[in-house]
């Protein structure tokens, strides 16, 4: 074999844009360029073509990597063995439990640990005493593996003082990583509520961080977190618009006396990435825009941004739950080409209940997998100077930050949140997506597209009873909490209706004229179908005239069917089908197609209420949800 390249390039001849914008007009038969340009919920241009003339990567405009202001990460030589941090969520009430999971997973190649505290016991461990912290965390060596908190279900200071009183406890308290993970902002978003006034509120922030910085100098203080408003449905730019109109407040709020540059450092910023892994990349590289932005404005000495990403919640499904190891791989690639310091990957079956192993395994896995055998984290940078993701995330930046600046009209993040106005925002875009959700325009694989009927169910771990806990506190401030959904949700609520019913729903599917005719469309039909949990029962043999096919359906049992064939057949047999399917009870009669006549009563197509027709389906076979 010959040791030089072989310059396979050479049999072509350069082409110019015009050539090319030329065989794609023609191959789009006069539509354009534009017909294929897509558009995100923030209104925001997807072209399918990316040049140096829309972003001009040659000369380094954003700087180098680990060069303030950092546009590019903080380090221009990642760290050979960790390039990022992978962190693993603990979600399990029971603290002996969680103590067992914990030691196995960082035995196992997670670097750090995240526990998600909850006294109730009912969204994560139930911790409330020094003494059941101090068990889940038997065995964890801090000054090797961070110990982080997460917090659901309020401001977080309980457990804060916990984890100062347990880390004084240890020999070396200096020298323990923690992210304690402040956030009342963020509490006030997510639970819609503070048991204290936020004047009272930010003066316990204020003693605690003194407390920190005095005890447990190189603890992380702060984590200002948006994912709740990318899992209540908001969209990109409204995600990082209220990241960063969070941290302003919270700054402006702990008071003129708060040392903005020494606290810079302690924060950690958190964004959920969901199995687009082009807009994630991009909305990582715009975050850290965002924020240098905010320090110069703030005149705060240039420091790296901190970036926690969390594998997207909204997007796993309940049906089919193997295809959320696919989202959440997506997810997880996009942390790391974008350059996030920590990469939490939810178990692939979280949605179902707690996880068990196999969850765990999985989401820490996955991670190990990229970084020590694709090896995603041995370049700084990897994506810094690329067309599309340097372009779309300029446009992304503007657009957060005229989000951020509506939410600094409203009086700041807080403000906004008290008087509805970012919720209502936010409401609008989940609205819309559930409309294209609805119609399928934005596709649920496993679940709204190629739904399995006889799926294997993935495991989660047995259902444990929590401990009686105390009844929480009022609240002092109130607002619309940016409550947390799951996009596929209402295709999964008719499954679980159809699951429940006693005896399998189906539709029958009317077939015209041969196989090679009337499989597309019958496939179409038996896929949308199945989203709704029907199954389709065809004619054991190919019906030749109507009587066939209406003998077929009194066989098959059923008390609907659609009506599947040819444009070109349509107009001569689907009157006489649906007549004699009429005539045999059909209750309701869908045709695949658009073609209308007597006796149907509805349509199916590309781009159809999917959601509505499903509803209708099982409203006819007399199902309730």
């Amino acid at each position: 074999m010959a040791d030089d390249i072989l310059p396979l390039s050479n049999a072509f001849a350069d082409a110019t844009e015009a050539e090319w914008l030329a065989a794609v007009d023609k191959a789009l038969k006069g539509k354009g360029i534009d017909s294929i340009t897509r558009h995100t919920a923030d209104g925001l241009d997807v072209r399918p073509l990316y040049r140096e003339s829309d972003f001009p990567s040659a000369t380094e405009p954003l700087g180098t990597p680990g060069v303030a202001p950092y546009l590019r990460g903080p380090t221009a030589a990642p760290d050979a063995y960790l390039p990022w941090d992978i962190r693993q969520a603990f979600t399990h009430p029971d603290p002996a439990t969680t103590n067992a999971e914990i030691l196995r997973d960082l035995e196992r190649g997670v670097s750090s640990v995240e526990l998600t505290l909850d006294p109730t016991g009912e969204t994560g461990v139930q911790v409330t005493d020094l003494a059941t912290l101090t068990t889940v965390l038997k065995g964890v060596n801090a000054t090797i593996a961070p110990v982080a908190l997460d917090h659901t279900r309020d401001a977080g200071f309980d457990a804060a003082e916990l984890l100062i009183e347990w880390a004084q406890a240890q020999d070396d308290a200096s020298a323990l990583k923690l992210d304690v993970n402040l956030d009342p902002l963020g509490a006030l978003a997510r639970t819609g509520g503070l048991d204290t006034s936020l004047e009272e509120t930010f003066e316990r922030l204020a003693h605690t961080l003194a407390t920190l910085t005095t005890h447990l100098p190189g603890t992380g203080h702060l984590r200002i977190d948006a994912r709740m408003v990318h899992e209540a449905g908001g969209s990109d730019a409204q995600e990082l618009g209220a990241l960063i109109a969070s941290a302003v407040d919270t700054l402006r709020r702990l008071g003129p006396d708060a040392d903005l540059a020494a606290l810079a450092p302690h924060i950690t910023f958190s964004l959920a990435l969901d199995a687009n892994y082009g807009l994630g990349v991009a909305k990582l590289r715009a975050a850290r825009r965002l924020w240098a932005r905010c320090l110069e404005l703030l005149e705060v000495a240039p420091v790296p941004m901190r970036i926690q990403a969390t594998t997207s919640a909204r997007m796993l499904t309940r049906y089919d739950a193997w295809t959320n190891m696919l989202r959440c791989t997506t997810a997880a690639f996009a942390g790391a080409i974008g350059g996030a310091d920590i990469v939490t990957v939810r178990p692939f079956n979280s949605a179902l209940g707690i996880p068990e192993e196999l969850g765990r395994r999985i989401a820490r896995n996955t991670q190990i997998i990229a970084m020590e055998e694709s090896h995603l984290g041995r370049v700084a940078d990897p994506a810094g100077g690329a067309w599309f993701t340097e372009s779309f995330a300029e446009d992304l930046a503007n657009t957060a930050w005229t989000e951020f600046q509506q939410i600094e009209k409203e009086g700041g993040f807080a403000s906004s949140l008290l008087a509805g106005a970012l919720q209502s925002r936010v409401a609008t875009v989940r609205d819309a997506r559930a409309k294209d959700i609805a119609k399928r325009k934005v596709p649920i694989t496993g679940v709204s597209e190629f739904p399995l009927l006889e799926e294997i169910a993935a495991p989660v771990a047995d259902t444990v009873k929590p401990k009686p806990a105390p009844a929480a506190p009022g609240m002092a401030e109130t607002c619309t909490p940016l409550l947390p959904i799951h996009l596929a949700a209402p295709f999964e609520a008719l499954r679980d209706t159809a699951a429940a019913a006693k005896k399998e729903p189906a539709i029958f599917l009317a077939t015209l004229g041969p196989v090679a005719e009337h499989s597309g469309r019958a496939d179409f039909a038996r896929n949308l179908f199945a989203a709704g949990g029907l199954a389709a029962k065809e004619p054991p043999v190919v019906p030749k005239s109507a009587a066939e096919l209406a003998a077929g359906y009194k066989a098959s049992g059923c008390h609907i069917a659609v009506i599947c064939g040819s444009d070109t057949r349509y107009p001569d047999e689907a009157e006489a089908a649906a007549a004699a399917l009429k005539a045999a009870g059909a209750r309701h009669i869908w045709l695949a197609g658009k073609f209308e006549a007597p006796g149907i009563d509805s349509n199916i197509f590309m781009g159809c209420d999917v959601l509505h027709t499903l509803t209708l389906a099982q409203a006819e076979l007399g199902l309730s949800q």
